[in-house]
């Protein structure tokens, strides 16, 4: 896979912080039931990731996917890691260091291709921006579209720190 072309992302204004985490407190409010969805959504747009979990990488159906405790729990941590992002946006080290723990663990662990990261993130703004469309203003959207590209150079970053070669 081919990863020399990294992507940068745009700096996120004050206001948009403010709309990320404002939208992110009603998302959070429900992080389990959002988390799930957007892994079944992940799961069945991109089968080819489900490679990565031995736990659930046989399931088809997404009534399983929903029912399986291994998915909720990695469900959880990933809207962890991603709350920890929104809570600490105005704290630049604390999101790299956050994302890069991410990004090392997923290359060296996990041996995730980097380009799940992309696909993942624009899963969880297509669910966000349908389950609370009345909050995914245009205005909600940019600033979610550079908190993805956000999330996606900082962990593809540390793959390239890491070497990641596949």
């Amino acid at each position: 896979m081919e990863i020399e072309r990294w992507e940068r992302s745009e700096e996120i204004s004050d206001a948009e912080k403010k709309v990320i985490q404002e939208t992110w407190s009603r998302v959070y409010a429900n992080c389990e039931d959002v988390g799930v969805s957007i892994l079944i959504r992940f799961f069945v747009n991109f089968p080819s990731a489900k490679q990565y979990f031995s736990q659930f990488k046989h399931m088809e159906d997404p009534l399983e996917m929903e029912r399986s405790l291994q998915l909720r729990k990695h469900a959880r941590r990933v809207m962890g890691a991603i709350n920890t992002v929104v809570e600490n946006l105005n704290d630049s080290e604390k999101v790299s260091s956050v994302l890069a723990l991410v990004g090392k663990a997923h290359a060296l662990k996990h041996k995730v291709e980097p380009i799940y990261f992309k696909k993942l993130t624009g899963v969880m703004l297509e669910v966000i921006a349908e389950e609370y469309a009345n909050d995914f203003t245009p205005e909600a959207h940019g600033a979610w579209t550079k908190m993805r590209t956000l999330i996606y150079t900082h962990v593809t970053a540390a793959y390239k720190e890491v070497g990641w070669a596949q």
